[in-house]
Parts: C-alpha cells; structure tokens; sequence
C-alpha cells in the first residue's frame, strides 16, 4: 500500500496506550482487537485506521458510551526511533563546535563576574539549550544572504550569552567584546544583557527577556508576514520565524495567550521551541506535576502540531524492550520535581527509586551499570533527536508547530549547578569547577590556564572552523544579523492634503473623525497607500473607521466563507485575503504585537509599512506598556493613536476607561514623541511631520497622537502655526480686555483648548483681564528640547548659550501662565522650569468616573470656570488683583469653594 504507517504521534499512542494501565478484564479479545488493528495498519495504512478508530468512537457515543477525552500522548518522544531521519551533518566536529561554545559563553559570564561583581548573566540558560541553538545553527536557521531574506529567531534572552559565544568564534565578535559583557560604556563597546536592537542595532532582532513577549510578538511577525505575500507586497513563504523560549516563562499570559490565532490562521510558517528543564528561578516549574504534558494538552487543543523530544536514544533499546509498558507507566507516574532530583543522584540512586518500583524494571536494566544509568541523557541534549523534531516542524505544512524539548538546567556545570534550585543565580565558577567543565567538554587549556577562564577559538583552518563557516554559508549566512540600511520612501506632501487645515464649516465633528476621514484618505494615496496598516481592537466602529471595511477589507488569511448579517449596508463588514485593516479583536497586546510587525518592516522586509495602531488610550501605556517598550527596543516606527482620550472626553465610560495619565507614562518612553491636539488640523500637521521625520528623513521615533470623542466646530489652522504644532507650542489667539492693563497666558490642550477659550472671554469681559492663549500639542516635547538646550549650555559655559524653542516662543512674553488640559497635572509642569514667570496647573489628578462632560471637568477642575478662578487667585498671588475679587469670582461662577478635592474623591 502507499501508506502502510501512522503518523509518529498516533503510532506512539497505540504502542504505549494508557488503557493498558487499566485492568484488562478479557486480554484475550483485547488481543483480537489489536491483531486487527495490525493487520488494517499493514494492509491499508493509517488513513483507513483513522477512519474506522473515528467510526468507533462516533458509535461509541451513539450508544451512549463516554469516552473521555485524551489531551495527552504518553510521555514519551513524538518520532519514533523507527521513523527519525538520518542526522545529515558530522556530528563529531558539531559536538566539538558546541562544546568550545558552552565554554565561551560561561567563561564570558564567570570572568565578568569575577572582575566586576554584580554585572550578572545567565550560565545555566544556554547551558541547557546549547543542543536546541547548535542544531538549529548547523541545519535549519536560514541567514539573511539575499539582504532582508532569511529566518526571524527570537532567541530566549537568558540563552544570550551562548549567542554571543557563536557570534565570537565566528569571528563577528572581538574578545575585547566578551570581555566587556554587560560594560556597554566602554570605549570598545561591550555586549548588553539581553537581545536588545536599540543597544546593538546590527545583531539582535528583537527583544525577548521581558518573560512573554518574545512568544507573543513572534505569533504576530509570522502573521504579519503571510499579510505582506497576501496583499501582493512582498514574498514572504520562504521566511521562517522561531521563537525560543522557556517552560517557566509559559506562566505568563502572554505567552499562551495567542497560540489559537496562530492555530486559527494555520501559521506554518511559525515554529515554537519551549526548552523545558523544568526549573524556574525558585525551584521546579511544575514540582508536582508534568510542564510537558501540560503545555501538549494546551497546545493540541488550541490546534498546534505538537513534537515532545523527552528522551535521548540511550533509552530506546528500553522503550523497545518494554513490551509490558510498565516503562512508560513510571515514566508518566513520576512528577517533574523527581525527575529533577535525579538529575543530582548517583545512578545507584535511579536505579533505586526509577526502577526499583517494579521488579520487571530493574529486570529491564541489570546490564546497565550504575554510571551508564547516570549518564543517560534526556531528550533535548540528543542532537539526533532534535533533528527529526525540528524536521517535522519544517515539513509540516497545515499549522504552527511546538517543540517540548526536555534538558537540563545548568547541563554541564556538574556540582556547580546542574538541575539545582541555585541554577538560575550561577554567575561563575571555582577553580575546581572550571576544570571540571574544560575536561567534560575536552576544551584544549591547560591546567595552568583554565584558573583563568580564557576564551578559545579553533585555529583559522581548522576541521572545525571550516565546518562551521561552510554550515552558515551553505544556510545563507551568519546570524542574527539585522540590516541597518533603513530604506526610504515618497510621502505625500501637506499641500496635496490642504482640505484637512480648513474649518469644518461650522459642522461639529471630533478629532477621532477628522483623523479617520484622512486616514480614508491616505490608504487611497498612489505614493503610500498600499504601505499604510491601519490596526485597531474590537473598537473600529467606536473610531467611526466602519466606512474603511468595504473601502479596503479587513485581513483574512482565508478570505470571507460567509454572509455577513449585516450584508445589505453599505459598510458591512468585509473580511479579505488582501484586506488591509488588522482588526485584532479584543486584544491590545495582540494590536501591538502587530504594530511592532509592522513598524520593523522596513529593516526585516526592506520595505517600509506605516502602520497606524488606533485604540482606547486607557488600554495602551498602562496596559501594554512593557510592549510598546519593546517596540522602541525594537527601534519600530510608526503611529499610535489614542482614541477617546481625556479624563473627562469620555465620559460615559468611567474609571476604567478614562485616560488622563498616558502621556505622563509616555514620557518615560524615549522614542515616543507623544502629542495632544486640540484640533483635525493639528492632528493632520503631526502625521505628515511624522512620516517625512521616519519614511524620509530616517528618523526613528513613534508618534502618539491622543484623539478624543467630542465633537465640535473645528477652525481652519492659523497661518504660520505648523512649526509650533510640531515642536509643541503656538498662539492661537489674544483677545484685550477694553479696560484692562493686566494680562496673563492660558495654555490649553486637547478639547480642554475650548473651555480656556471661554476663560478668555470672561476673563475680558467680566474682569478686564487681557490674555493670550495657547495651544500646547506636547509638553513633552518642549520639556525635552529646553532640557537639550539646558544640558549642553552647561557643559559649554564658555559658548553662547542656546535656546529652546520654548524660550524664543516665550521671550518677552508677560506672565503669569495657566495652564488647563484633560490630563494630569504632573504633565504640564514639565516646563514650569522654563517659563518666564510663574505658572499654575490644573489637571485631572484622581480616579474618574461616570457623568456630564460639564460636571466632570467641574469635579476636577479644569472648566472654563475654574481656569477663571486659577488666573485671578495667581495673579492675587503676584499682588495684582486684590482677594476679594478672587471670593466674589468664585460666588459669581458658582463655585463650591468646600467641595472635595479630586485628587482623594
């Protein structure tokens, strides 16, 4: 027959089934039943089997039987020894390569330790994986030798010193290099802690010790390169991408937290790599239970193909012979804290507590002697059984493919730490130790030299050098590589868009839809439209963006296989292989993956995509924040929108929703250059500045533009206002009082500009108070260039001093300044410093809550009314108007002077 066998998987079932734990009350027709299943297997092959096992169990329920349901293979390797490849490479010379790695990348740790206490570093990581990354290396990472072709790895960040180690006997890396880990100041410069592309932007490709990101954004970057070939961009099917990662750090949400869309949309382009050594920081990942079947049964029923490489082939001679199956009955009994404890046991020990529960076992190992039982090796240090794993990954085309590769944590550090809970916090060795380690691995120093811990590279043609470098070459180049030629592209020019700086002719409408009516807009644009990744959550017709699915279609890998209910209006909802709308669902982390995707396009495809991610403010900086971090890591470009901004904009939603504090976090981020206008035109004038600044000019930034929900009559830009809306400042107006000498300067922010515009004109009318007022489209950007400014001026003090452009905005300008915004008031006392005169803030500080917008922004105090009260009591303050006629302002505007502070309410 073409087909006389199952798959490994099923024929692993079937061999090793569970039920024969169970009590066979008729073994004799149990045997009846398995000679046929034989024979069918021989005659007809697996697909026949399949299908009548499926007809069984169909029946079975039709009569009312329960079967229970089996998420789990038994704990044994998914290929059998029967059905594993040949290893293609040489493994001596693939042995010695690893071994010389495992060295350098623990002296490089040892020494920096020894030298410099404190740095820190991981051994143990690598050392447990150094089998998983060497046969990857030798076989299966395919290197950027085309430009931005080749594989994505998302390496695990604890492993990075192995990474580094392969790097230098490369010949990429200097000695000087390793010997400055973890000292990045240095005038060589050292090597950083992790993968980190904004600290060594030509080696690392993405950040991945911020335990769960690395799996989750490697999820999306699969996805997202199958969106590129689906929408004609680019040809993507060659690229593969592997995420590496450890059992421990599946407990974050993260992690599992997008398997089934990677599931969903059949991503075989994407390979997970989980190395399980069972143990995390504090002690054993799962002590009383089994991490490996426990990520199977996660991954099988999100729909995973799923390889588990658990034991090395020291142990198939007794798979083989272990025709009772009480092998694998204690293989599964036994729970992963004991397995650790092995680890650490002399083999008389394993023979003892492993086998010695059942007689017929230590039956099974008489021959084998104590240390020949010790030195069986799991798994994941077999380079023969890796192989086959990551064969079947490559070869398998219907879905993404988990390996569970079974080590040990600290492999090769004997007493210093192998499969102890003190793994993880090894950071160097001993004398004793490091000769131990030199001789385990037959690393060639001497007893003289090894105290020192010397890093060692083969001689230039040597067997072993030559190997290597014909492997990489022969899989496209050395890796992880990143491009640091950063393409360019045309962008439309704000001229061609002048119909977006007009007023709205009286009509009321919300920076929310004058950004969207330009990003309609944009998408159609010959220049930069098919660039353009609009992402957004499960908000799109919160945003008003519904009008863009049938305009441009939502990304659908397989396309739309139904009628949408709402198929008879004229913005239904369209799914499509080539739509261009990431709608995520309900997932912010998921978005921003996607975003991080897209806004490295332009160094892992060469081709620049601008993606413009739209979502709830509250759910980005404080919810995903450590993501978008990554992002700026990853040195990413692109737009961040913050729809229904403003502790008091959106005021239906409540607490949980209401945002006043994102651009407070978003300083911390120093590639974010984040802005809160008032008006479309601002929000218009930052976009195009935005990508002149990162698809022209190069720069590497993202811009966060918050947008809200209210609408109201949008005013046409004032003449010459677009360099104040891009470096954070401009006057929008002055009004003078008929009577009055006085004058002060209202900032204004957001839709808040408004309610200090009527400030204004009470100011004026009702107490002769004459003012300036300014829009402020980013305190942050004005406190970072006036800080610039104030750093080199003193470091120079012998040079003319520079100014800010706060400072030349504001010169000869009379103070004092109020300033009035919907966010907290931590935000615009960045400047207070750099200010001529004194200034006074008023924020929402505080939990928010579910009212008016009118009875909101009098409970936190930034009406109209109180940017009124704020100006008369600042200028009291400053001995100008007199405090009576703060009182009477405050009962003329109806003002509870007693009522709660917001801050505490």
């Amino acid at each position: 027959m073409a087909e006389a066998k199952l798959m490994p998987a099923e024929e692993n079932i079937l061999r090793h089934n569970p039920a024969a734990h169970s009590q066979d009350i008729d073994p004799n027709e149990t045997k009846e039943w398995l000679d046929s299943l034989d024979y069918i297997i021989e005659s007809k092959g697996g697909e026949r089997v399949r299908y009548l096992l499926s007809a069984l169990e169909n029946r079975a329920h039709s009569r009312g039987v329960d079967l229970p349901f089996a998420a789990n293979t038994p704990y044994i390797n998914t290929i059998h020894v029967n059905q594993q490849p040949a290893y293609p490479g040489n493994r001596e010379f693939e042995r010695r390569i690893k071994s010389v790695i495992r060295w350098n990348a623990m002296a490089m740790v040892t020494r920096a330790n020894r030298d410099f206490s404190g740095l820190g570093g991981h051994i143990s990581s690598y050392a447990s994986a150094a089998t998983l990354y060497e046969v990857a290396f030798n076989h299966f990472f395919r290197g950027r030798s085309s430009g931005y072709e080749g594989d994505q790895v998302y390496f695990q960040g604890h492993a990075s010193p192995g990474i580094y180690a392969r790097a230098f006997v490369e010949g990429r890396l200097s000695e000087k290099n390793l010997e400055n880990f973890r000292r990045e100041l240095q005038d060589e410069k050292g090597l950083s802690s992790y993968p980190h592309p904004w600290l060594m932007p030509d080696f690392w490709e993405f950040p991945t010790v911020s335990m769960g990101l690395g799996p989750i954004c490697s999820i999306y970057q699969a996805r997202f390169n199958r969106y590129m070939q689906d929408r004609g961009i680019k040809k993507t099917d060659g690229t593969r991408v592997w995420a590496f990662l450890g059992d421990g750090e599946c407990d974050e949400p993260e992690t599992l937290g997008a398997i089934s869309l990677a599931a969903r949309e059949g991503l075989n382009n994407l390979t997970w790599v989980i190395n399980c050594n069972l143990q995390r920081l504090d002690g054993p990942v799962r002590g009383n239970g089994k991490i490996i079947q426990e990520l199977e049964a996660v991954f099988r029923g999100a729909g995973w193909n799923v390889v588990k490489v658990i034991w090395g082939s020291d142990w198939d001679p007794l798979l083989e012979a272990d025709q009772s199956g009480l092998l694998l009955k204690r293989m599964e009994e036994v729970v992963d804290g004991q397995y650790q404890k092995y680890v650490v046991m002399p083999g008389s020990y394993i023979r003892e507590h492993f086998f010695g529960k059942y007689p017929e076992l230590l039956e099974l190992v008489k021959n084998y002697s104590d240390e020949r039982l010790e030195k069986m090796v799991r798994g994941g240090h077999d380079p023969e059984k890796v192989y086959s794993a990551y064969k079947a990954a490559v070869e398998c085309t219907s879905k993404p493919t988990v390996i569970l590769a079974k080590t040990v944590k600290g492999y090769g550090l004997g007493e210093a730490g192998e499969g102890r809970n003190v793994t993880h916090n090894q950071k160097k060795l001993n004398e004793k130790e490091l000769a131990e380690f030199r001789t385990r691995f037959s690393i060639p120093i001497s007893d003289e030299e090894v105290v020192k811990a010397p890093f060692y590279r083969p001689p230039e043609g040597s067997a072993e050098m030559k190997y290597l470098v014909k492997r990489r070459e022969a899989l496209g180049g050395f890796m992880p590589t990143r491009p640091t030629t950063c393409p360019t592209m045309e962008v439309p020019s704000l001229d061609d868009y002048q119909e977006f700086l007009g007023d709205s002719g009286g009509k009321e409408l919300s920076t929310t839809m004058g950004f969207v009516r330009l990003l309609s807009k944009l998408v159609k644009d010959k220049n930069i439209g098919k660039n353009i990744v609009p992402i957004v959550p499960d908000e799109s017709r919160t945003f008003g963006m519904e009008g863009m699915f049938r305009q441009i279609g939502i990304y659908a890998h397989g396309g739309q296989l139904y009628e949408p209910v709402d198929s008879d209006q004229l913005m239904f909802y369209k799914e499509a292989k080539d739509g261009q709308i990431l709608e995520e669902g309900i997932t912010e982390a998921g978005s921003m993956s996607s975003f991080i995707a897209a806004g490295n396009s332009y160094c892992q495809h060469g081709i620049n995509m601008v993606p413009f991610f739209i979502y709830y403010s509250m759910f980005g900086f404080q919810r995903v924040g450590d993501l978008i971090w990554a992002a700026a890591d990853t040195r990413a470009k692109g737009f961040m929108l913050g729809g229904t901004a403003g502790r008091t904009t959106l005021n239906g939603e409540g607490l949980q929703h209401q945002d006043g504090h994102s651009h407070l976090n978003a300083i911390a981020f120093p590639t974010v250059r984040s802005f809160d206008p008032a008006f479309a035109y601002e929000t218009t004038v930052l976009i195009f500045d935005g990508m002149k600044k990162m698809y022209v000019d190069g720069e590497t930034a993202i811009y966060y533009i918050t947008i809200g929900n209210e609408n109201y009559a949008m005013p046409a830009m004032p003449e010459g206002a677009e360099e104040g809306i891009v470096r954070g400042i401009y006057k929008f107006n002055s009004l003078d009082a008929s009577k009055g000498k006085t004058r002060v300067q209202l900032f204004g922010s957001g839709p808040i500009l408004r309610c200090v515009l009527d400030a204004q004109q009470i100011l004026a009318d009702k107490y002769n108070i004459s003012s300036d007022v300014w829009s402020v489209t980013s305190y942050t950007e004005l406190r970072r260039d006036a800080h610039a400014c104030q750093r080199w001026n003193m470091l120079h003090p012998l040079e003319t001093p520079r100014k800010s452009y706060l400072e030349e905005v504001m010169e000869g300008v009379q103070g004092p300044f109020i300033a009035s915004s919907d966010n907290v008031r931590a935000l615009p006392e960045q400047i207070r410093d750099y200010l001529p005169g004194s200034m006074l803030v008023l924020g929402t500080d505080g939990m928010g809550r579910s009212e008016t917008r009118e009875a909101l922004r009098r409970h936190f105090e930034i009406d109209s009314a109180s940017v009124v009260i704020a100006t008369l009591y600042q200028l009291f303050r400053e001995g100008k108007v007199d405090a009576k006629k703060v009182a009477k302002a405050i009962k003329d505007l109806d003002y509870n002077p007693e009522k709660v502070d917001p801050y505490f309410a």
